[in-house]
Order: structure tokens, then sequence, then C-alpha cells
């Protein structure tokens, strides 16, 4: 090991995947390809600043990966095995805790040896974590696939201070307790200092059941986005937790999206489409909980009902293949390319189909210009913990053109405020919404977008770091007498 990896680190973000994907060339050879995640983004200053480490999977299963540093980041591989990948990540992080989390749309699988493998690997993560953590280091631990590395991790090392983040909705009380596991998981997350979500509602659900489920003492003033913490008072700690709503780079993103070339190409992606009247755009994974197939529906009967005239409007869907090996997005992919058929047999013109549908991923330069060029931005998950596509688009829209059609269940929903919000589940609303923003006044437009795009410049991913980590530093140390006096007084007033 180098001497860069021997050095243990101040600062450590644990996460499912690196910041880099292992891969592998046709020569076989080995190359890590750097990921363009917002998560990279918001972070990488950060690990630069404190000289700071990433444990995760590299991408490949069945492979010992060494530690290794790359442009200067210290990365700390995971291995993972080919039944891992089935059990942990399909399994139970994919296939139970993803639809029990996004409000069962479909419904979660319980299957005991998923759960063992999901505390096997995250065991591992913890272990990893523990290894290159320096003494009192901060570590911040991401997302859903790892809820149990807090508490596993500060059993292995009290010493260190301990966030963790779920960047995906946190479910009503009503349905996390179907999880067999439900005390396991808080307990779990628990084991941080700071439990951030990214809205309020999902740190209230969480608080609620600390104290349903565990027996625990709670404040629960104070949780609102960008306010004072919630409490749990858990094992002589006091575990705080908050909505912290993540965003996206957004004065990077205003960059690309006046750069001459993105400007360019978005000119010619118009000519591309045939110089339509407007241009609808929907930009996805490939996921159940997307809404892709109802604003498919919706597009088709109001081309149906003759409202929107396949002549003057067409719409571009990206979907990113996602989870290939799960049922139910096997199912959906099947689903989504016959309605995008049906749409195109019977309204399309040779050499002019309403819907273009591009089921692979598509380059950043030309997802923005993608963005400059749509007139209509439709976003409508039935679920979603925050959707920064939303954000993205907004972002890339300085010149105040464009429409946002944004779903009411995205965290979103909450910041975006001046978007067209509509409820994805009353097929009629979204059709009326769709037309509302295709129709829009330019001046009224206009004003939409002003107030979307100050928003989302405001509030951009690096203040959401910023602000979690300042919540997640401890406070100055206080006289035992004033910290009991005051937790006591807390509980007090809210219970």
């Amino acid at each position: 090991m180098s001497t860069d990896l021997e050095k243990l680190s101040e600062f450590v973000v644990v996460a499912n995947r690196l910041p880099v994907d292992l891969e592998t060339d046709e020569d076989g050879g080995k190359n890590w390809k750097r990921s363009p995640g917002g998560l990279v983004t918001a972070l990488e200053p950060i690990l630069r600043q404190r000289d700071g480490a990433w444990v995760g999977w590299p991408g490949v299963a069945d492979e010992k990966v060494d530690p290794i540093v790359i442009d200067g980041l210290r990365l700390f591989p995971v291995e993972l095995t080919s039944q891992d990948l089935a059990e942990y990540y399909e399994g139970f992080s994919n296939d139970t805790l993803w639809p029990l989390y996004h409000d069962v749309l479909v419904a979660p699988t319980f299957e005991r040896s998923w759960w063992h493998t999901y505390v096997a690997v995250n065991q591992r993560f913890a272990e990893e974590t523990a290894r290159c953590a320096a003494d009192g280091a901060t570590v911040w631990v991401q997302d859903y696939q790892l809820q149990l590395v807090p508490a596993m991790l500060r059993e292995l090392r009290p010493d260190l201070t301990i966030g963790f983040f779920l960047h995906i909705p946190f479910p009503p009380v009503e349905l996390f307790m179907q999880l067999p596991w439900r005390k396991e998981i808080v307990k779990g997350m628990l084991g941080a200092d700071l439990i951030g979500f990214h809205l309020p509602g999902g740190a209230n659900n969480f608080l609620f059941l600390a104290r349903k489920l565990l027996g625990l003492k709670t404040t629960t003033a104070g949780v609102g986005v960008r306010s004072a913490l919630g409490h749990v008072d858990f094992d002589s700690r006091v575990v705080k937790v908050g909505a912290f709503p993540i965003s996206v780079d957004s004065a990077e993103l205003e960059r690309q999206s006046k750069s001459e070339s993105v400007l360019r190409r978005a000119r010619e992606l118009k000519e591309e489409l045939g110089n339509p009247e407007k241009i609808l755009l929907g930009v996805d994974r490939l996921d159940y909980t997307k809404g892709i197939d109802l604003r498919l529906q919706a597009l088709k009967e109001l081309l149906d009902e003759g409202r929107l005239d396949p002549e003057k409007y067409t719409m571009v869907q990206l979907a990113t293949p996602s989870r290939e090996r799960v049922q139910h997005y096997i199912d959906l992919r099947s689903v989504i390319e016959e309605q995008v058929g049906r749409i195109n047999g019977d309204h399309s013109q040779i050499g002019r189909p309403v819907v273009h549908y591009l089921y692979q991923p598509v380059d950043r330069e030309e997802l923005i210009a993608l963005f400059v060029a749509a007139d209509v931005m439709l976003v409508t998950p039935m679920r979603d913990g925050m959707n920064l596509v939303a954000k993205e688009y907004v972002a890339c829209r300085s010149d105040l053109g464009g429409a946002l059609v944004l779903s009411e269940f995205t965290g979103a929903a909450m910041e975006l405020r001046q978007s067209y919000l509509v409820n994805p589940h009353d097929l009629d609303g979204v059709k009326n919404t769709i037309l509302t923003a295709v129709h829009q006044d330019p001046k009224e437009g206009r004003r939409r977008m002003a107030a979307l795009h100050r928003q989302v410049m405001t509030h951009d991913v690096h203040q959401w770091a910023e602000s979690f980590l300042t919540a997640l530093a401890p406070p100055g140390p206080l006289p035992d007498d004033q910290f009991v006096t005051e937790r006591e007084s807390d509980f007090a007033r809210n219970n």
C-alpha cells in the first residue's frame, strides 16, 4: 500500500458505489472511469480539503480490488460477490427496501436470506471504514443500501463522528411497519450522530418510529427545511434528525448550458426533430416510480382527442437502463416500448415520429442540449425522494424559457412551487396541465422560470453538503449538569 493509502483519513464518505467504476476493455485491461454523479461533485472538494477517503463497491463482482489513489482521491474498495449483488443489492435493497420506501407501488419481497446478506455486506462496509478512518474522524454514510453501517461502525469505532443521509423517501409509518426487520433498521440508523432526509415528512416519520418501535424520547419541533433539528435520546447519546434537501451543481450546469457547443447542439436537435412548434422532454432512469408510462398515456389521449396536433408537437423520452435483471424492470420496459409503438403507429408520419424514445444513456453535453431545446419538461414520478432532473432543467434555463410540469410527490415540489404541479394519479389533471404548460403565456412562463431559477441557483449541491456537515459537527462541550438539564427540558416541552 502506498504512503498516501497508509495514512488514515480525517473525513470518509461511505456509499454503495465508489466515485469511479472499474471497467474491462476489449484487450482485457482494467481501467477506472469517473462517475459524473452529483454526489461526487458535491463531496470531492470536501474530500480534498479534509484529506478524505471514499469507501464503496468498484462496480465489478467477484474481484478483489486493492485501495488506490486516483486524481488525488483515496479510494477503498469493498468486494462484493455475485451472490452479494443478487441478494444485498438486487434483492434486499431494490426488491425489498426500494418498493417499501416508494409507497409500495409494487409489492416488496421479504426474503430472509436477502436480509442476512444485507447485514453481512453492511458489516463489511463498516469494517473497511473503521480501518481507514483516523482517530476522531468524520464519516458520512450514504443511502438505503447501508442503513446498518452507522450502528456497526459506532460499535467498532466509538470515537468517530457519524452522519447518515437517506437519498430516497422515508415511508409513512404504516408502510414501514410491514418490514420484519424494522427495529434493526431504525437502530442501525440511530448509530449516527445526525440522520438526514430530503423532507421534513421523512424526518418526522423516523422520529415517530423511534418513539413507537423503541420507546425512545424524541423532540420533533424544528425538522423543517433549513431549520433547527429534531432529536432522539438513544444509548446515552442525543441523535440529531433533520431535513436537508439535496440539489445540483447549478453554477456549472448554467455555465455549460451557455456554451457555444451546447447552444449549437440544441439548434441541431430542433432541426433533427423537424423543427416542431414545441418539444416535450422526459429524462428518467427506467423505474416504475418515475411515471413514464403515465405521461405517455396522457400524451396518447391528448393526441387521440385532437387536443395536441402531432404535426406541431414532438416528445423525446430518454430512459436510462436500470436493474435490468429485476423482473419488474423487464416488464416495465416492455410496457413503455409498447406504448411508444402504439403512439407512433397511430399518429406519426414517415420520417416524423411523434415520440423519439431512447433506451440508453446519453453523454452530459447532449443531455444539457436537450434541456436547452425542450419547451416543456415532464417530471411525473409517482414517488421520488427529490428528483434532480427537475432542478437540472431549471439550472439550464437561464434564458427563462421553457416550462416544468412536476409531480407533487417529488421532494423537488416543496422548493419548485412555481412549476406546473400535478397529481400523477389524476390522468385528466396531468393532461390538462400539459396543455397549460404547452400553451403558457410567454410572460407568465418567464415569471415562473425566473423564480425557479433563482431557487435552484441559491440552494445548490454545495450548500446542501455544507449545511449537513455544519449540523453534523459536534458542538463545544457543555458541563454535564447543563447538558442533562437542557435535554430534560426539551423532552418535557415536546412529550
